[in-house]
């Protein structure tokens, strides 16, 4: 039986020398920058990324994995038959995921609870076969959408804002915290990732397996092949880019909704820093987000976009809200930042800057993801 031995884990060049690490959704945004991470950080482990490509680009990452010497396995978290292919591992770092907000909104529901819970279960059972520590990366959207579209706001100029009164616990200047309440309804795609974080506890609880969950808020930066419903950031750049037009959408249509970006790299030194310390893994969900500091508005996106592409488009203005659309969100970071002495360091001008040039310097390539 393949023991879990904490000591093979500590913070030393060699940690993982000879070890594993599975990263699933490995040639996703955030999954093949993780996987890379890896390979970087400790050279002679064996890093394998695992994904179906469903999602349209991420072909484009696996030259770029294999390359670097991380291995590409075609396959998919809902099939039991894909996990028999992968070989003895040490840590299991599950991305893979159906991360639109609006899935099964329009649709049969069954590919985003089919991936994101199913899929975490095939997860979570392999990591136990082999007693591997097990990584979960989350999402904000766990916190109900009701009761985040009843906090008190302030509307500024450009932004709204929190006010300092609130008829929650877990809200406070700094965001949301991990206190804040999860009863109520939050989209499937916040559902399956909370109900995948209960069975996560669960595998802790009963068979001792080391877990740690990273509750994300927005995650951007190069990369990140936006969406209109996911990667908001990278999606508003390219309208820039590519000269598209843009629609604020609901809350008044003025763009005054807000949401903290966190920077892909602050993300990857955060899991460094975690899996560097395994013996702080207790399966409880921690917040990671860009906080106050990485907070931004649609409107001062807009703003950022300008000048950076110097580019200015047409916005329309909708007034009717989207299904599960919350007006605000910003992270309160403070749990993660006490137990792994970590915090985000790139401001979102920053993010915006180097995700601009990301875009261009690829333009052409690009263009058939992001104008199609």
């Amino acid at each position: 039986m393949h023991v879990f031995r904490p000591d093979l884990f500590l913070e030393r060049p060699s940690m993982y020398s000879g070890k594993t690490i599975v990263v699933t959704g490995g040639a996703g945004f955030a999954g093949s920058h993780l996987a890379l991470a890896f390979k970087s950080n400790w050279p002679s482990a064996r890093v394998i990324a695992l994904d179906n490509l469903k999602r349209r680009g991420s072909e484009l990452n696996i030259t770029r994995l294999t390359s670097s010497g991380v291995e590409f396995l075609h396959g998919d978290v809902r099939n039991r038959e894909d996990f028999i292919t992968l070989p003895q591992l040490d840590l299991l770092v599950e991305c893979s995921a159906e991360p639109s907000v609006l899935a099964g909104y329009d649709s049969a529901p069954d590919y985003v609870i089919n991936s994101n819970l199913m899929g975490a279960l095939r997860c979570l059972e392999w990591a136990r076969r082999y007693e591997a520590p097990f990584l979960f990366l989350s999402t904000s959207r766990v916190y109900p959408v009701q009761l985040l579209n009843r906090l008190k706001l302030v509307e500024e100029e450009t932004r709204f804002d929190l006010a300092p009164d609130q008829p929650f616990p877990g809200v406070s200047y700094e965001g949301i915290a991990e206190a804040f309440p999860l009863e109520g309804t939050r989209s499937l795609y916040g559902s399956t990732k909370l109900s995948a974080e209960l069975f996560i506890a669960e595998y802790q609880e009963i068979y001792g397996l080391p877990a740690v969950i990273n509750r994300c808020g927005v995650i951007a930066g190069p990369g990140q092949l936006g969406r209109v419903d996911q990667g908001i950031l990278a999606f508003w750049i390219a309208a820039h880019v590519y000269e598209r037009p843009l629609s604020y959408i609901g809350f008044g249509g003025q763009g005054k909704q807000l949401r903290d970006m966190l920077h892909i790299q602050d993300l990857t030194e955060l899991v460094l820093k975690q899996v560097s310390q395994i013996d702080k893994w207790d399966g409880r969900p921690l917040n990671a987000g860009g906080g106050r500091e990485g907070s931004v508005s649609l409107c001062e996106l807009t703003g950022l976009c300008q000048e950076f592409t110097g580019k200015k488009i047409p916005i329309n203005s909708v007034m009717e809200n989207r299904p599960a659309d919350i007006p605000l969100y910003m992270t309160d970071n403070s749990a993660m930042s006490r137990l792994y002495d970590w915090e985000p360091r790139r401001p979102v001008q920053q993010l915006v800057e180097e995700t601009v040039r990301w875009v261009v310097d690829n333009k052409e390539r690009l263009r058939p993801i992001f104008c199609s």
